[in-house]
């Protein structure tokens, strides 16, 4: 940990702790706090033989540390949490040689390891210089911590130990929570569960989809995640959950989004996968109308003639909102992958928003094309789309005559019929 220059007693004190009094029991809690912070490990052996490891000690917060987060006068800390904290990995090592408990939680029901994902260094990407003073301060400051993560596991931390509170959360989910994405492969490795669920029946894939994360999710699906796990309580999985955000974003967010939703296709996403409203994930990308995200699911052959349990299909969630209507290019490319097409639901009612004025002229086109059958040049054209989809649509081309090729991929031109 480096060498350590050795600092007066007042000196110490200015940094976070003071004594209460003048006392033997204070004057041993201020001692054994300093030796902590300063890792000094045989001064820490010697005050453990008069404080036992477990029992907290009392510090009286100074004015610009410790009462700013507590809000009080005292601070009742127990020797590894602050070790922990502090990422103090050679006092860490020293307090669990000597009989110190990596369990033992303090009075909000947090043991050693969730307060070390709590208090887990940020990483800046903004300092990039190597030479950059702050840059080798948040890189030490996170080796201390990948090392203190590592020497609790090492030392019996339970990587699976719930917090006491509502939420529940393992340690993995408080890593989502937080963001602290390299604890999540050392929690792994030690045998964390990897697919645990917290009380929403979520999974820590499931958190990071819904905030796309694809750091976090590489990690996650790297490590065993179950990528086609439901919620149990909505039927959600972590590629509806995606879409339902990705749909949300636009410009680089939007690509980013996309990313995501890539890596879990590529990684045996069902894609067509229900929840308990019948809902999938192109019913989800319609509603949203990102054109990029619709494309990438029907590449990977999202069926955009799945009805949700009131009926709905994908063309009647696009219909939903004005903004995509509008777009009568994208409408056009999945009235043609629609048959039949079901425009209303099973109660016999169309979109609210189709029924607007401005939409007159092409609600009649839509319905008068959901009445008319087909023809069976027009059956096999879509049949053959959907089987290969736009996955294998240049490779088609390579295929198949000009002019073949060109009859199968030319969609209804809703423009010009609206003419």
């Amino acid at each position: 940990m480096g060498n350590v220059t050795k600092r007066s007693s007042r000196e110490l004190v200015a940094d976070g702790a003071e004594p209460l009094d003048e006392g033997p029991a204070a004057t041993l809690h201020t001692r054994l706090y300093e030796a902590i912070l300063r890792e000094d490990c045989v001064q820490i052996y010697a005050l453990l033989r008069r404080h036992p490891v477990n029992q907290p000690m009392t510090i009286r917060a100074s004015s610009t540390r410790y009462r700013l987060f507590l809000n009080q006068q005292t601070q009742s800390i127990i020797p590894i949490h602050l070790a922990a904290e502090n990422r103090k990995a050679q006092s860490l090592l020293c307090l669990l040689e000597h009989g110190a408990d990596p369990e033992v939680r303090d009075t909000r029901g947090l043991t050693t390891l969730h307060l070390m994902i709590l208090h887990w260094p940020i990483t800046s990407t903004m300092l990039t210089r190597s030479g950059d003073r702050i840059q080798r301060i948040l890189t030490d400051s996170h080796t201390n911590a990948v090392m203190c993560l590592r020497i609790l596991c090492k030392h019996g931390a339970q990587v699976n130990a719930r917090m006491d509170n509502s939420n529940q959360l393992s340690p993995l989910h408080l890593a989502i929570t937080y963001g602290t994405y390299p604890v999540l492969s050392i929690l792994a490795q030690n045998g964390a569960h990897v697919n645990a669920i917290d009380e929403t029946s979520m999974t820590p894939l499931h958190m990071a989809a819904n905030t796309l994360n694809k750091e976090m999710m590489e990690t996650l699906i790297a490590c065993g995640a179950n990528v086609n796990c439901a919620v149990s309580s909505t039927g959600n999985t972590a590629l509806k959950l995606a879409v339902y955000t990705a749909s949300s974003k636009a410009g680089r967010l939007l690509a980013a989004g996309v990313s995501c939703i890539r890596l879990l296709l590529t990684h045996g996403a069902k894609v067509n996968a229900q929840d308990h409203e019948g809902q999938t994930a192109i019913h989800e990308a319609c509603f949203g109308g990102r054109e990029a995200i619709i494309n990438l699911l029907l590449e990977f052959e999202a069926n955009v003639n799945i009805l949700t349990r009131n009926g709905e299909s994908p063309i009647h969630k696009y219909l939903q909102r004005s903004s995509n209507i509008r777009d009568t290019g994208l409408l056009a490319r999945l009235v043609d992958r629609s048959y039949p097409l079901r425009l209303t639901n099973n109660q016999g009612i169309l979109p609210a928003e189709i029924m607007l004025p401005e939409f007159h002229l092409l609600r009649e086109t839509l319905v008068k094309l959901s009445q008319e059958p087909l023809s069976l040049e027009d059956i096999c054209k879509r049949t053959i789309r959907n089987i290969y989809g736009e996955k294998y649509k240049q490779y088609l081309k390579q295929l198949l005559p000009v002019k073949i090729w060109n009859s199968l991929y030319d969609y209804f031109d809703l423009a010009y019929l609206l003419k």
